[in-house]
């Protein structure tokens, strides 16, 4: 139990940490509302799964051992981060602010937290580092899986409270403008991650 409680504290403690998943988040409540927001909330936990069990493989640790394929997957993450700050800017797609119908609509924002995640090789990096200070093998799993249910709600709160913040400026005006200001952070975010893998 002790070791638990150490768990949920230091978890919560790096959650709370500003950093490029509630930035992204944000980014998406600000620029297309609170169910985009949590969405991607809902998509960056999943992510902290897909690490976790990349983790217990040892496929983070291969990663760390081969620096190029690290460059690699941190300059597929900031393209990706940049593809879609353009689409914000634009104002096209899922970031006009918009209701979508279809498949994309309903989970255009899961994907995106999903891969804003999986493309980050620090996540993976750190949950090498993280994890076995409080297990080992598949004991990593609950864990992870607790890691990521945190994650979910915290998320899922700051994208609620970022949708409400959007819904009182209503105006198209006020929407467009805001819908920039999310493109701009995860452009921001973008040259942050290719900056390092250059």
């Amino acid at each position: 139990m002790p070791g638990l409680l150490a768990y949920v504290t230091a978890a919560v403690a790096l959650i709370l940490a500003p950093g490029p998943d509630t930035a992204f988040v944000l980014a998406q409540a600000v620029g297309a509302g609170r169910a985009a927001g949590v969405r991607a909330a809902l998509g960056v936990a999943t992510g902290v799964c897909v690490h976790t069990v990349a983790a217990v493989a040892g496929l983070a640790a291969l990663l760390r051992a081969a620096p190029t394929a690290y460059d690699a997957v941190t300059l597929a993450g900031a393209a990706y981060l940049a593809y879609l700050g353009v689409r914000m800017l634009r104002g096209d797609g899922a970031f006009d602010g918009e209701p979508r119908g279809g498949a994309e609509g309903a989970t255009g924002g899961f994907r995106r937290g999903l891969l804003t995640n999986v493309l980050n090789p620090k996540v993976a990096l750190f949950f090498v580092a993280f994890l076995p200070q409080f297990g080992a093998g598949l004991e990593l799993l609950p864990l992870g899986g607790l890691y990521a249910l945190i994650t979910a709600v915290y998320l899922a709160g700051v994208a609620l409270a970022a949708g409400r913040a959007r819904s009182l400026l209503a105006a198209a005006g006020a929407r467009r403008w805001l819908g920039r200001v999310a493109g701009g952070v995860t452009l921001a975010l973008a040259g942050v991650a290719a900056r390092e893998a250059l």
